[in-house]
């Protein structure tokens, strides 16, 4: 079965900011365990997923300890695994498929244990390359993966993420940023050169992603 790459890929951004003390980590959107196999190898964690794609799921029940292929819009998530309790909860690139991530992100912090943390990491809409689209070219890109992915539904700038984050009750404790020039990686060699300049002036035009760490706010 061939999956989208950009679905199944290692995620060292995200793992950089799951704390070292997890034992018990739930992947949401865990795509084929890629990830999740990341995570129990760092940290030796028990790791569960939940994924809507069948195939994908099956894929990641081989890896992972335990995967619910199920909905998270359609069916009340955190009622179903109440029993558990977990010490991080990951949303990597899952947020912006949702119609409403801030319920998504409201309901699945109370299945958080008492010191718990999400990791999320969403796409910048701000991005240069949208506004280059929009306001040079009138158009709205369309694509197959990446901030301008067909299947996003909601599209967030910091301000956004921010806000989403602060709404559901937690508070953000660390904020990354990915530096892409080019939203699709046809010139490499200058999108490295002119990504690490842009990221010494913190330039958020050219951020093409942002990695969220956060916690409960009464901690």
């Amino acid at each position: 079965m061939n999956f989208e790459s950009s679905y199944i890929c290692q995620r060292e951004d995200v793992i950089s900011l799951i704390p070292a003390h997890v034992k018990r980590v739930l992947d949401v959107g865990c795509s084929i365990g890629t990830l999740g196999k990341q995570i129990k190898l760092r940290f030796g964690a028990i790791v569960v997923g939940i994924e809507i794609n069948t195939e994908m799921s099956k894929a990641a029940e081989e890896i992972l300890d335990k995967v619910y292929c199920i909905d998270i819009e359609s069916e009340d998530t955190s009622r179903l695994i109440q029993d558990d309790r977990f010490d991080c909860i990951v949303f990597a690139d899952v947020l912006e498929h949702t119609r409403d991530p801030w319920k998504i992100l409201s309901d699945f912090s109370k299945i958080l244990s008492p010191d718990g943390h999400i990791v999320a990491s969403i796409p910048n809409v701000r991005h240069i390359s949208t506004i280059k689209e929009l306001l040079i070219k009138g158009n709205w890109p369309y694509r197959t993966r990446g901030i301008h992915d067909r299947h996003h539904l909601r599209f967030f700038t910091l301000k956004n993420i921010i806000e989403l984050f602060e709404g559901a009750g937690l508070e953000i404790l660390t904020i990354k940023r990915n530096f892409r020039t080019f939203e699709l990686r046809k010139r490499k060699v200058l999108d490295i050169v002119v990504a690490q300049i842009m990221s010494f002036f913190c330039n958020e035009l050219m951020v093409f992603q942002y990695l969220i760490c956060a916690r409960a706010k009464n901690l």
